[in-house]
Formats: C-alpha cells, sequence, structure tokens
C-alpha cells in the first residue's frame, strides 16, 4: 500500500509538471497565430532612447541594479511591458508617467533598437547561482515548480514570437524583486493564466534570490 501510494503521489506530480509544459507549449502556439506586430525603425528608436539613458544606460544596459537593463529585450516582450505602464495594468509611477508620453510607434521604435543592443556579461557569485541553476534548469518537482528553462531558454535569451522576455545578464537584485513581487501580488501582468504568479508561490524568498543571481551570470 506504501509503494502504491508513493507512486500515486509520483503520478500526480508528474501530470503536474507535464500540464504546465502543455500549457505552455498551447500559450506559445496561441501567441505565434496572432497577428505580427508592426516592425519599429531602430535608429528612430536610438533617438528616442537618449530620455531613457538615464536610468537604461545609453545601450540599454543599466548601471544600478535596481533598474533593468534592456539591452538584448525581444520587441514582443518590450512592446507590451510598456503597454502595460500605459494602460496602468503594470505598476510604478516612474514607469507610466514615462510610458504615457510615448505613442505606439514610439515604442516600437525603442523595442526595435534596444533589441539589436548587446547585454552587458555580468559576474555572479559561484556558490549561489550553483542552487539556482538547478531551479532555473531543473524546477523544483517535490514543490511542482516548473523549470525556468522551458519559458526563457538554456542561454536566458527568452522566446521572442511568444513574448516570453531574455533575462541573460539581468541585474540580480531586480530580478529577485520581480519575482517577489508575482509572488505578493504586486505585479500581475503575467496575464489571466498567471504563469509567474503560480511559480513563484512556490519559491522561497531565498530560492528567488539564487535564481536571480544564476539568471545575473547567464551568458
Amino acid at each position: 500500500m506504501a509503494k502504491l501510494k508513493m507512486f500515486e503521489m509520483d503520478f500526480s506530480r508528474a501530470a503536474t509538471r507535464i500540464g504546465t509544459v502543455l500549457c505552455g507549449l498551447l500559450a506559445g502556439c496561441i501567441l505565434l497565430a496572432q497577428p505580427t506586430l508592426a516592425d519599429g525603425d531602430p535608429e528612430a528608436g536610438k533617438q528616442r532612447a537618449i530620455t531613457c539613458a538615464a536610468c537604461h544606460g545609453a545601450d540599454g544596459n543599466s548601471v544600478n541594479p535596481e533598474w533593468p537593463s534592456l539591452a538584448g529585450q525581444n520587441e514582443r516582450y518590450f512592446r507590451e511591458t510598456l503597454m502595460a505602464f500605459k494602460s496602468g495594468k503594470r505598476k510604478n509611477a516612474l514607469m507610466t508617467a514615462q510610458a504615457m508620453l510615448l505613442n505606439e510607434t514610439e515604442i516600437a521604435n525603442l523595442g526595435a533598437y534596444y533589441a539589436l543592443q548587446e547585454p552587458a556579461q555580468r559576474s555572479a557569485d559561484p556558490e549561489l547561482a550553483a542552487k539556482g541553476e538547478r531551479l532555473y534548469r531543473g524546477g523544483n518537482k517535490e514543490t511542482d515548480v516548473s523549470a525556468c528553462i522551458a519559458c526563457h531558454g538554456p542561454t536566458g535569451r527568452g522566446n521572442a514570437p511568444a513574448g516570453y522576455p531574455a533575462l541573460a545578464g539581468q541585474h540580480a537584485t531586480y530580478t529577485a524583486k520581480q519575482l517577489n513581487d508575482y509572488k505578493t501580488g504586486a505585479r500581475t501582468s503575467d496575464g489571466d493564466r498567471q504563469i509567474m504568479r503560480n511559480i513563484t508561490a512556490q519559491l522561497t524568498t531565498d530560492q528567488m534570490k539564487a535564481v536571480a543571481e544564476y539568471i545575473q551570470g547567464l551568458r
């Protein structure tokens, strides 16, 4: 009976993980089926990005670890993020004010410019990053946490057509805060499926810090 119970528990966990992966694949297919967004003009975006440089760096690589680097971010995620700030779906007083000044063409141009920039290569604490790597690549079967690699890729480049963000080289401080915001519900811009909120609900603060550290050192 004990072996049967253990088998049932393992089967349930496996089914949950498989279901999560299938949902992610289905979501990707749905997003791919949506109309393609108009291409932005990177040269025009470069000029518009002058006002963004104070926080995000001239080439999209921010110096302050509390502010995200934008270099190398895919256009779809960038646009959807700016539109979320613009609509108030994602809340940040500074970014909402900035986004309100941008029209859709300017947002597209900025996205095209930042997508072409090279992300800075950053170092990470080896011990903490090693713990984060296990979560990023393998998830946590004990708590049914899906591996980050499924959506964000083995090198953290994300999935541009599906709009899943690139993460490689992102500041650990910023990433850890975003994960915690998803966990607490302060950030809800992951949509109705609540993928990130469901995942972070099962993560401890130490686990979030570890995976954020690993992401910072990804290349």
